[in-house]
């Protein structure tokens, strides 16, 4: 079995998520892919996301009618700081013998080894560099593993949303309509 793993704060979840998760499925043959929304960035300590229950709300609005993608709160139920190698030894418990993927943002792979237990999340999964328009290859540094994503490059982050929102722009082209509606409904990011 092969299992994705994407974790971020989905703060708000967008299509670029969505191209990502489409295509780690596909260029990965992916049998499930989880979205795992972080409690708390332990390299973004200074940033508050919005409350979880509605950044639970956007990513089941998100996801639906996704049979192959599912949402898992672990991070958000632990609380805290969220530590990647927590929840890779929580899948390596839940799937035995699975191959474990977790994607990563491009700007990440530099620091991976100052993440908690880098040894261990070396071994535990290989890491799919989610790719941003433009970028170059990155290398993984000693012991981890890693590739590249071919498909679909979006130029938009979830803090571009954010400010479009705050200023009053437009949204609709770069979430789900669903993700949209709910965002103006519950007055996020105003």
């Amino acid at each position: 079995m092969k299992i994705g793993i994407y974790g971020g704060s989905f703060d708000p979840v967008h299509l670029g998520h969505l191209l990502v998760a489409q295509a780690a499925i596909e260029e990965l043959e992916l049998d499930r892919l989880f979205f795992i929304p972080a409690a708390q960035s332990p390299f973004k300590p200074e940033n508050k996301p919005a409350p979880d229950a509605a950044r639970l709300q956007l990513l089941r609005l998100a996801l639906a009618g996704k049979t192959n993608c599912e949402i898992d709160a672990q991070e958000i139920q632990r609380g805290g700081i969220s530590y990647t190698v927590n929840t890779l030894r929580d899948y390596a418990q839940r799937f035995p013998g699975a191959e474990l993927f977790y994607l990563i943002g491009a700007d990440n792979v530099p620091k991976l080894n100052e993440w908690r237990d880098p040894a261990e999340l070396a071994r535990r999964a290989e890491f799919i560099v989610v790719p941003r328009p433009g970028e170059e290859p990155v290398n993984f540094p000693v012991p981890f593993r890693g590739r590249m994503l071919r498909g679909f490059p979006f130029g938009v982050s979830s803090s571009v949303i954010r400010t479009r929102v705050a200023a009053g722009l437009a949204i609709e082209d770069l979430v789900p309509t669903a993700v949209a509606e709910a965002i103006r409904n519950a007055r996020l990011y105003v």
